[in-house]
């Protein structure tokens, strides 16, 4: 009860609202005739930004922690029985205290009906907390998971990546391209190709973040992770698509996972007040 307070006492953000569209695009510039391209605007937006690509997105997360607070968009796509399906989640998330708060939907059945309710989950420092978790878990009651213990870190377990892991990923980017620039929910982006190690991320990681990605980078079929990332002029991640390979439990084959996050509304107030000890439930979790 102790640590609930806490946590409660310091995940009271107030900010402004930013931006709060959440479609997203990329729109990129062009040259056409046969003069080419040239002139102020054209060449300035074209221009490649100062800066090493690998710098920057590994400096990604940092910025983040500066913004404070954001809403979030996940979604997550894999193969199943033959059939890609696509998980997704949206909610607001503290990047300073590393809480946040997902709905996250689940796919619906071939007939188009909705196979299960809408999954709440908390997200916090080493932990997870699920409810309407279904598999004979009460309706009222919470589950929680140690991420540390989950083989993928909570990187895919949970059916959306936690934000600000998934930032955390690009501080062991290995190699990187800059893309070109573009836009995200009408912010103009920069586009960013490249990988990262997942065992050089945990190492680079900060406190409860490490374990989750050192688990990660020992669980995943391999701990090199490709990604494309949108940052803006402030070096904040506006779109994050990173691509998993997990080997399956039951089949122990290795399955592709891709998972997209985008942050939009910097600074909007988030509480994440997280459930009492009474209200989590102890008994056997079903398959």
């Amino acid at each position: 009860m102790a640590q609930r307070q806490r946590f409660q006492q310091r995940t009271r953000w107030h900010g402004r609202a930013g931006y709060g569209a959440l479609a997203a695009g990329l729109a990129m510039c062009g040259c056409a005739g046969l003069g080419g391209c040239s002139g102020g605007a054209s060449a300035a937006r074209s221009a490649e930004p100062a800066g090493s690509p690998v710098g920057a997105l590994r400096q990604a997360a940092d910025r983040l922690v500066e913004a404070g607070t954001s809403k979030a968009s996940t979604s997550m796509e894999m193969a199943a029985g033959g059939t890609r399906v696509t998980i997704r989640g949206s909610g607001v998330y503290d990047f300073r205290h590393r809480l946040g708060r997902l709905t996250v939907v689940l796919p619906r059945d071939p007939a188009g009906r909705s196979e299960h309710r809408p999954i709440t989950e908390l997200l916090a420092p080493g932990a997870l907390f699920m409810k309407n978790r279904g598999a004979g878990v009460p309706a009222d009651k919470w589950v929680r998971v140690d991420t540390a213990e989950l083989s993928d870190g909570n990187l895919v377990t949970g059916g959306a990546t936690d934000p600000y892991a998934a930032a955390e990923v690009l501080r062991g980017t290995r190699s990187a391209t800059y893309v070109g620039r573009g836009e995200v929910a009408g912010i103009e982006v920069l586009h960013y190709r490249g990988t990262a190690d997942l065992a050089a991320a945990a190492e680079q990681a900060s406190g409860a973040g490490r374990k989750p990605l050192e688990a990660a980078a020992k669980g995943f079929a391999t701990a090199m992770v490709p990604f494309d990332a949108y940052l803006d002029e402030q070096g904040r991640v506006r779109k994050l698509r990173h691509r998993f390979s997990f080997v399956n439990g039951r089949q122990r084959k290795p399955v592709a996972v891709a998972s997209t996050m985008l942050l939009f509304d910097f600074g909007v107030r988030v509480e994440v007040p997280l459930p009492d000890r009474a209200d989590i439930y102890e008994g056997k979790i079903a398959e």
